[in-house]
């Protein structure tokens, strides 16, 4: 199956606490019509490899069919994906959390958000 089938799609970070969470968010407000890869899932490295570049696990992505926006670029059509997704329920909406980092405390909630907002790209992707 080509990648480009299965958007539009989140790519987070599925061993980091808070990054977990706010997948789950996205995807109750979506209501599983988008799909969550971990970046460290088979799917996740396909897609690092692919499509996204070296500073894939710096952020999270949003990946639809014309572009992967990643960090704070990703916000805006996040939020246009789940008011507009029309697709039915994903099957990779169900998300594998594997924390095993402590990122439940203050400092590491702060850093992860502060990236949020430091980080940004997008990537026009090459319709095949």
């Amino acid at each position: 199956m080509n990648i480009l089938e299965m958007t539009p799609m989140v790519v987070f970070d599925n061993r980091c606490y808070l990054c977990v969470r706010f997948a789950k968010a996205v995807n109750f407000l979506a209501r599983g019509r988008l799909g969550m890869v971990g970046h460290y899932s088979l799917l996740g490295e396909k897609l690092r490899d692919e499509i996204l570049d070296e500073s894939a696990l710096d952020m999270f992505w949003l990946i639809n069919n014309k572009n992967a926006y990643g960090g704070r670029a990703a916000l805006l059509p996040l939020l246009r994906s789940i008011v507009s997704s029309k697709r039915a329920k994903s099957e990779t909406s169900k998300i594998d959390d594997t924390c095993k980092q402590q990122c439940k405390t203050a400092k590491s909630v702060f850093i992860r958000s502060s990236s949020l907002f430091s980080n940004s790209k997008k990537i026009a992707l090459k319709s095949k």
